[in-house]
């Protein structure tokens, strides 16, 4: 390989020469999500010109009509925002290679086509595989690919493998999933990617703490009250119904995106963002979460199932009546829960999350409730009303940070009133394309695992989840469905909030 190839990138360079290979190309995930991002990062000049992708899938495409297939979709989610001329040169980079999953006679042929490819496109033998395909198929490919030599490094090239969520349905099976992989591959080949990371502001959490002077200091049990996520969604399940009542909220959520949140909010910092020391600093949050007995269970998580209702105008379905859905389904399309981390930094500090479909609005937001100050100055004025402090971060649909305080309103009286200061991505920032994987694909392309989920997280988070499945699974819910489509929820999970004896309400109900 050259020196060109070789060479250490500098943020803002093109990512290395390789070819992605995207098992299940003719999926939704690639049309509506992975197409899009490299387009755009086609656009920043992060793609170098030795780049090329192959879509490995069970149609039976030329390369000439998978081009097509891809320029179509191109066209259907980008519209008029489209630049012919990325576009173009992007999709003369396209290939197709057609198979099963777990039929070994089709590799050898993938071989040779990633061989050809190499050569044409001079990408030096550096390959990414996505694994964009049913979560049954991570293993069988990991191990037909290993099998006929394709995850070799030798030579000075890499090979790296994309898994897709959901890695894993529980302890024990996210456990044996690092196990196979984790016998044909090193952890450092190994991307564990959550498209939640990927989104600007939650990488901008790092960002914020550890950035500004201001706000480190007081990011601690003496003056956090207490810390809301919310990850709001108004759709249903839609055409994922099959999926969904395998999977639930709890299972589809919280180890995962919710949980990666909580250890951006709550983690120590690094001392460099080196990813593996910023992945140990995560991992410790997730290791000092309070295991829960089934009591705990009780007391501390809610779920829920939404009824019909209206949402977003319309009259919607319950959950039961939705395609591929039992209608006795006793699956969570809900879930909040109280967290709490013990650590010197964190303890008696709870962390309220909640997330959940056909819910009143779209939001994925963080807020961080400030104790109240001390108010006996202020206690012939209106000023022992006024709510505390706040610190919002919102990460969808409108992203940017705002700080809810107390100002005193002009005039002769002293009287305070909750005053916001806003600041917004698009406001000071130009607008730029994204579909939340660009940074990803981007990072697992130059090598830089850092928003990417290591094996031992996987676990942790897995552990932490698996005592809420198995008391679930011994007490089947008695009351689904139990809130109405476009509400926020049930009941019980502002009184989960609420009864804890400050006054805490969910900041947006």
């Amino acid at each position: 390989m050259d020196a060109k190839k070789n060479a250490k990138l500098a943020p803002g360079d093109a990512s290395c020469p390789c070819i992605l290979v995207v098992f299940g190309a003719s999926g939704d995930l690639t049309k509506r999500k992975l197409l899009p991002a490299l387009y755009n990062l086609a656009t920043e000049n992060l793609l170098p010109d030795e780049f090329a992708m192959i879509g490995f899938g069970r149609r039976t495409y030329s390369h000439e009509d998978f081009r097509k297939y891809c320029s179509d979709a191109l066209q259907e989610f980008l519209g008029e925002k489209i630049d012919e001329g990325v576009r173009s040169r992007l999709v003369e980079r396209l290939y197709f290679h057609g198979g099963n999953f777990d039929d070994k006679a089709t590799y050898g042929p993938l071989k040779s086509l990633l061989e050809e490819v190499n050569k044409e496109r001079g990408t030096g033998g550096n390959y990414l595989f996505y694994l964009a395909t049913a979560p049954d198929f991570f293993a069988e490919i990991v191990r037909q690919l290993h099998d006929i030599g394709l995850t070799d490094e030798k030579d000075g090239h890499w090979r790296r493998v994309v898994v897709e969520k959901p890695f894993g349905e529980d302890l024990a099976s996210a456990k044996a999933l690092n196990s196979d992989l984790l016998k044909v591959l090193r952890e450092k080949q190994i991307y564990r990617i959550d498209h939640y990371l990927g989104k600007e502001t939650v990488q901008n959490i790092l960002a914020f703490r550890f950035g500004n002077g201001i706000f480190e200091p007081i990011w601690n049990r003496r003056y956090i009250d207490h810390v809301q996520i919310t990850v709001a969604e108004t759709v249903g399940v839609e055409m994922r119904g099959g999926y969904y009542e395998k999977a639930g909220a709890l299972r589809d959520m919280v180890p995962n995106h919710i949980f990666q949140i909580i250890t951006l909010v709550g983690m120590e910092p690094p001392s460099s963002f080196d990813a593996d020391i910023v992945r140990d600093e995560q991992t410790k949050v997730l290791r000092a979460l309070a295991p829960m007995s089934q009591g705990d269970v009780a007391e501390r998580v809610v779920r829920g199932q939404y009824g019909d209702g209206i949402a977003e105008g319309a009259r919607v379905a319950a959950y039961r009546a939705e395609p591929r859905v039992s209608p006795t389904s006793a699956t969570e399309t809900f879930i909040a829960m109280k967290v709490l981390i013990e650590n010197w930094r964190w303890a008696d500090v709870p962390f309220y999350v909640r997330t959940g479909k056909r819910l009143q609005e779209r939001t994925t937001e963080v807020v961080i409730q400030f104790r109240r100050a001390p108010l006996m100055l202020f206690h012939q004025t209106n000023g022992d009303r006024l709510p505390p402090n706040q610190l919002i971060l919102r990460i969808q649909p409108k992203e940017g940070i705002s700080m809810k305080f107390s100002a005193k309103v002009p005039g002769p009286i002293v009287k305070l009133s909750p005053v916001d200061m806003d600041f917004r991505y698009e406001d000071y920032f130009s607008a730029r394309p994204s579909t939340g994987y660009e940074r990803l694909l981007y990072d697992a392309m130059i090598g830089d695992a850092t928003l990417f989920q290591r094996a031992d997280a996987v676990e942790v988070a897995w552990g932490v989840v698996q005592p809420i499945l198995d008391a679930w699974a011994s007490h089947p819910p008695k009351d689904f469905p139990n809130y109405a489509a476009g509400s926020w929820g049930p009941r019980e999970a502002t009184e989960l909030i609420a009864r804890d004896g400050h006054g805490r309400v969910w900041c947006n109900v």
